[in-house]
C-alpha cells in the first residue's frame, strides 16, 4: 500500500501542477505578441538590445494577462459552473480551491511591480491603463453591450502601443486600425460563437441576451471589411512605401484575407468552438498562413 501511495504522489503533484498552469493560462500569452508588431514593422528585429527590452515588455504583458485571468476565474466561477465548456476550469471544477487561486493571484500581482522600473513612463501608463480595463471588463464592461466588444479590442491596441512606446519607435495610424479591426473582428466571432453553441446564454454570459446572429454578422462584415482596407492602405501609404523602400508589402494583404476568409469558414461551417486562440492553433491552414504572413514580411522589410 506505501508502494502505491509513494507512486501516486508524483502523478498528483503532476496534476496539481497542470491545474495551475491551466489556470493562468499560458496558451492566451500569445495574445501578447501583438507587442512585437511595432518592433517588426521599425525594422529593429534583429537589434539585440531592443529586442532584448521587448521581450521584457512581453513578459511583462503575460504576467499581467495570467494576473487577469486568475480575477476573473475567481469572480466568475459560479457562471462558469453552469458554462459547457468553461465548468472544467480548475477554479470552477474544483481542482484548484479559491483560497489557492487568491494566493496565487497575490504572487502575480506583486511580480508586476519591479517591471514598473525597468520600463519608461509612457508603458507603464498604458500598462497600468490595461490592468484598469481588464478589472473594469471583468467586474462590469463584460455585461455591457458593445463596450464588452470594444473593451476587449481595446486591450489588443494598447499592446501595439505599448510595444511602441517600450521601444521609443511610431507606430502608423493605419497600423492601429487595422489591430483594432482585427481585434474587433475576433472579438464578435467569439461572442457569435458563445451565442451559437450556448442555449443558457444568461447563466452563463448576460450581455449574450443583447445580441442577435444577424447583428453580430453584421458587425463582423463590417469589421473584416475595416480590417482588409486599414491594412491595404497602410501598406500602399506613402509614408510606408518610402520607410521600407519598396512597395511589396501590398502582396502580403492576400495572407490578411485569407485569414480573415479561414477563420469565417472555421466557425461558420466547421463549427469550432469560441476560443480564438484554440480555434487558429488547432486549424493547420491558419497556422500555416501565419508563418507564410510573417515570412513574408520579414523578407519584404528586412531582405526586399
Amino acid at each position: 500500500m506505501n508502494l502505491i501511495e509513494d507512486l501516486e504522489e508524483p502523478v498528483k503533484a503532476s496534476m496539481k501542477i497542470k491545474n495551475y498552469i491551466k489556470l493562468i493560462r499560458v496558451t492566451q500569452w500569445s495574445k501578447n505578441v501583438f507587442l512585437f508588431v511595432p518592433l517588426v514593422f521599425a525594422k529593429k528585429l534583429f537589434e539585440i538590445p531592443t529586442f532584448e527590452i521587448a521581450f521584457l515588455a512581453f513578459l511583462q504583458f503575460c504576467l499581467v494577462s495570467s494576473t487577469v485571468y486568475i480575477f476573473n476565474d475567481i469572480i466568475d466561477v459560479k457562471q462558469d459552473r453552469e458554462h459547457p465548456t468553461k465548468r472544467f476550469r480548475p477554479i470552477a471544477s474544483g481542482s484548484v480551491k479559491i483560497n489557492s487561486a487568491i494566493a496565487l493571484l497575490t504572487i502575480f500581482f506583486a511580480s508586476l511591480i519591479p517591471g514598473l522600473f525597468v520600463f519608461n513612463y509612457k508603458f507603464n501608463l498604458l500598462f497600468i491603463a490595461y490592468l484598469i480595463l481588464n478589472t473594469a471588463y471583468t467586474l462590469k464592461l463584460k455585461n455591457v453591450v458593445i463596450l464588452d466588444i470594444l473593451s476587449l479590442a481595446s486591450g489588443f491596441v494598447i499592446r501595439v502601443l505599448a510595444g511602441a512606446y517600450v521601444i521609443n519607435v511610431p507606430v502608423s495610424n493605419w497600423l492601429i486600425l487595422s489591430t483594432l479591426f482585427v481585434s474587433i473582428f475576433l472579438a464578435l466571432i467569439k461572442r457569435r460563437s458563445e451565442l451559437a453553441f450556448n442555449l443558457e446564454v444568461e447563466k452563463t454570459r448576460k450581455v449574450l441576451k443583447n445580441y442577435t446572429i444577424t447583428y453580430l454578422d453584421q458587425l463582423t462584415t463590417i469589421s473584416a471589411t475595416g480590417l482588409i482596407v486599414s491594412y491595404a492602405l497602410y501598406a500602399v501609404s506613402q509614408s510606408t512605401i518610402q520607410n521600407f523602400h519598396t512597395e511589396n508589402l501590398i502582396f502580403t494583404i492576400i495572407f490578411v484575407v485569407y485569414g480573415i476568409f479561414r477563420y469565417m469558414y472555421l466557425m461558420h461551417v466547421k463549427k469550432f468552438g469560441e476560443n480564438p486562440i484554440d480555434t487558429i492553433f488547432k486549424d493547420f491552414g491558419m497556422i500555416l498562413n501565419i508563418f507564410l504572413y510573417i515570412g513574408s514580411i520579414i523578407l519584404i522589410i528586412y531582405f526586399k
